[in-house]
Formats: C-alpha cells, sequence, structure tokens
C-alpha cells in the first residue's frame, strides 16, 4: 500500500501539470496530433521498463494479450482521449478537467460489476464529498457550459474509468508499464490508422461540414520549435509516459480505487500550480470545491492508512520476537 501511494502521488503531479504545459502550445500543434504523439512518444520511451517488468512476472505477450491490449489501448487512447478533445472544443479547458476527475466515480461503479470489488461505506461518503467538490468547482449555476460540452465532458471519463477498470487484470499478470506501453502503442497505431482513414476527401469533407475537422487532415510533423519540442518531450515521457505507468502501477500494487484517488487529488492541485505558475485566480467556489475534494480524499484512505499503520506494527513486533529469539538462543 505504501508503494501505491508513491505512486498516486507521483501520477497526480505528472497529470496535474499536463494543462500548463499545454497552455504553451496552443496554437502550435492539432490537439489529435499532440494525442497520437504524446502516446506514441510515451510508449516507445517506456519499452526498456515494460521488457523488465514482463521478465520480472515471467510472462510473454501473446496473440491474446495483444489483442487484449488493444481493445483496452482503443477504449483509452482514441475513444476517451477523442472524446475528451471534443470536450475541450466545446467547453473551457478548465471545466472539462474539472469534470474528467470524476471518473473515480465510474472507476468504483465498473470495478463493483467487472471486478467484484467491493464498495466501502468510507468509499461511497468519499465519492459524494468528491462529486460535491466538483459540482462547486465547476458551478453548474453558470448556464456558459453548451448541451455538446456537457456530453462530451461526461462521456469522456465514463470511458476512461472502463479503460482503467479493464487494464487492471492485465496490469496484475504483465505489470502495470507493460500494459501501459502496450495500449499506448496499439492505440497510437489505431489512432495513426482511423487519422489515415479520414483524410479520405469524402469523410473529411464530412467531418468538417459537420464541426468536426479537427480530426480531418491531421498534420503530424507541423508546429515544432525549440520549445514546442520541450513541451511535447514532457507531455510525452512525463504527463503520458511516467503518469499513466505510476496510474497503473497504483493500481497494481493496491486497487484500481487507488489509483484513482490521482482524479480527487488533480483538481486541487491544478489550481493551485495554475495559480503558482500561471497567476491564474482562484474564486471562492473552486477554493470550497478543493477543500471537499481533499476532504473526500483523506476519508477514502484513512481505512487504508489504518490498515498500512497496523501491518508496519505488526511487521515491527514480529522483527522484534525474532531479533529476541536469536538472542535468548544458546550457540
Amino acid at each position: 500500500m505504501s508503494r501505491a501511494f508513491v505512486f498516486v502521488i507521483l501520477a497526480t503531479i505528472f497529470f496535474s501539470t499536463m494543462e500548463i504545459t499545454l497552455k504553451g502550445m496552443t496554437g502550435c500543434f492539432n490537439a489529435v496530433q499532440v494525442n497520437v504523439t504524446r502516446f506514441m512518444i510515451g510508449g516507445i520511451v517506456l519499452i526498456p521498463l515494460a521488457l523488465r517488468g514482463l521478465r520480472r512476472c515471467g510472462e510473454r505477450l501473446d496473440l491474446k494479450a495483444l489483442g487484449q491490449m488493444a481493445l483496452v489501448g482503443f477504449i483509452g487512447t482514441v475513444i476517451s482521449m477523442t472524446l475528451f478533445q471534443l470536450a475541450v472544443e466545446n467547453a473551457p479547458a478548465s471545466v472539462v478537467a474539472v469534470i474528467f476527475c470524476c471518473n473515480a466515480v465510474f472507476v468504483l461503479i465498473f470495478a463493483h460489476f467487472l471486478l467484484k470489488a467491493p464498495i466501502l461505506r468510507n468509499q461511497i461518503a468519499a465519492l459524494a464529498l468528491a462529486c460535491l467538490g466538483i459540482v462547486a468547482i465547476v458551478d453548474p449555476f453558470d448556464q456558459h457550459l453548451s448541451a455538446a460540452g456537457l456530453i462530451f465532458s461526461l462521456s469522456s471519463p465514463v470511458v476512461f474509468a472502463l479503460y482503467a477498470v479493464l487494464a487492471t487484470p492485465l496490469c496484475r499478470r504483465y505489470s502495470g508499464v507493460a500494459v501501459t506501453c502496450g495500449t499506448f502503442l496499439l492505440g497510437s497505431l489505431e489512432y495513426l490508422i482511423l487519422i489515415a482513414i479520414a483524410s479520405l476527401p469524402p469523410l473529411s469533407a464530412f467531418l468538417t461540414a459537420h464541426g468536426m475537422g479537427l480530426f480531418s487532415n491531421v498534420p503530424l510533423f507541423t508546429g515544432y520549435t525549440w520549445s514546442t519540442i520541450v513541451r511535447m518531450l514532457y507531455v510525452s515521457v512525463g504527463v503520458s509516459g511516467a503518469g499513466f505507468a505510476c496510474y497503473f502501477m497504483a493500481a497494481e500494487a493496491a486497487s484500481p480505487f487507488t489509483a484513482s484517488l490521482v482524479f480527487f487529488f488533480k483538481p486541487a492541485l491544478a489550481p493551485l500550480l495554475a495559480f503558482l505558475f500561471l497567476g491564474e485566480h482562484i474564486p471562492l467556489n473552486m477554493l470550497a470545491g478543493i477543500g471537499l475534494i481533499l476532504l473526500g480524499s483523506l476519508l477514502s484512505m484513512l481505512s487504508q492508512l489504518r490498515n498500512l499503520a497496523i501491518v508496519h506494527a505488526l511487521s515491527f513486533r514480529n522483527l522484534h520476537l525474532r531479533n529476541r529469539r536469536e538472542r535468548e538462543t544458546p550457540r
């Protein structure tokens, strides 16, 4: 459990800095171009760690495993991230980022029905507080959010939660890094195939006519300068590679719910980082939401921290008794 919390903290830091980094890339890249590039580079960087993870688990990737990773990668990188980009196109990015963090609610639901994971009372209370915090930050009384923006913003975390839960059994068998690497690379390949199909003249014209020109004729090698290269590398290697690897290693070490704590902490940490590095104002409703989210996160962790303390106490006691017996044993 202590390893899982370390992974949660690292993933939270990487994910919370994503919007700050992407803000400096606005207007330089096509949004789909950013997606396919960061997942492809992130997957390539993780190959050595993925091979080590497979050796440690004593597993090999056969066609069945690759097929499962291709399906999970399609759900997570293609569908969920495409919905995310559509949400960003139709709603304020800050609102989309906060709503996306409520995928922890759906992780708990999917894990209960697909993995038979129990739902504890403190988890339900934590989710309720987190949802209240997200509602406070989004401010539903502000009518600037369109119907399309709301639909895309809500559907993206639902699909991502399904991705996270379906990937968990694979992570426990093949390691979180191997599954992250595999789903990124296979998802990126699927993304490239769809980009090639979408660039065909009839489909490209259809997408453009229906307000989805973002996905037609996607450039893959334009917009690069020394500044944007550094940002793209951080988003690819740091956020997509290390961030997702830590997320799935937390799920592997503990549970999908523990890994989803990342999305409880992010709505609290991301606005603070935006304030420190970008000077963005934090209104009172956001401060209230941050407080509710932190309270929910603390509540969800109390039982796990208590169990961890018990385990450490028992380990210390057993070590003390063993050392005492060794001292008392005649030589």
